[in-house]
């Protein structure tokens, strides 16, 4: 399955573990939330990045206390309809300040692609090639927005009243 992360197509670091899958000694892993819950302590002790699939139906603040040691977090979109996880991504990214990677898992479609940068997430597992490759070309189509949220990009508003500081105008 293609990664896209920080807008390039890579390959994924993490090895992704299933709740009765041995441990690695070392090497990133990405493990499923309640394997992450109940191992924490044990996972971070070893060597490698540690991230956690995060289910959207799960509350968010269970992670909290775990946010600056976690790598990645990835949640899970089970479905195209099912928007859960841009709740969950906004509230780690404005609430509680999470600057780990943030990964869009699951049903991730191309014509999301702008919301989901919206929402916070700079990784996404896509199924197919295709929109790995359409990925780059969604990202460049916008370049400024009216709404402010938690992917750090200044608002139009505040463009505006930036090139009139700049300019002198109504100072």
């Amino acid at each position: 399955m293609p990664l896209v992360n920080g807008g390039k197509i890579t390959g994924d670091g993490f090895a992704k573990l299933a709740v009765d899958t041995p441990l690695p000694e070392s090497g990133d892993i990405l493990v499923p939330a309640e394997r992450f819950l109940s191992e924490a302590e044990g996972l971070f002790k070893r060597a490698g990045k540690v991230g956690v699939i995060w289910p959207n139906n799960r509350d968010i603040a269970e992670l909290v206390p775990y946010l600056g040691k976690l790598a990645t977090v990835a949640l899970v979109f089970p479905t195209f309809r099912d928007g859960r996880a841009y709740s969950q991504a906004r509230l780690l990214r404005e609430r509680y300040n999470y600057r780990g990677e943030l990964r869009a898992t699951g049903q991730v479609l191309r014509d999301q692609f702008v919301f989901m940068l919206r929402a916070g997430f700079d990784a996404f597992e896509v199924k197919k090639q295709a929109d790995a490759e359409a990925f780059m070309q969604t990202a460049k189509r916008y370049s400024v927005f009216y709404q402010p949220t938690g992917d750090g990009r200044i608002t139009a508003l505040h463009r505006r009243m930036q090139l009139r500081h700049s300019e002198g105008v109504g100072t």
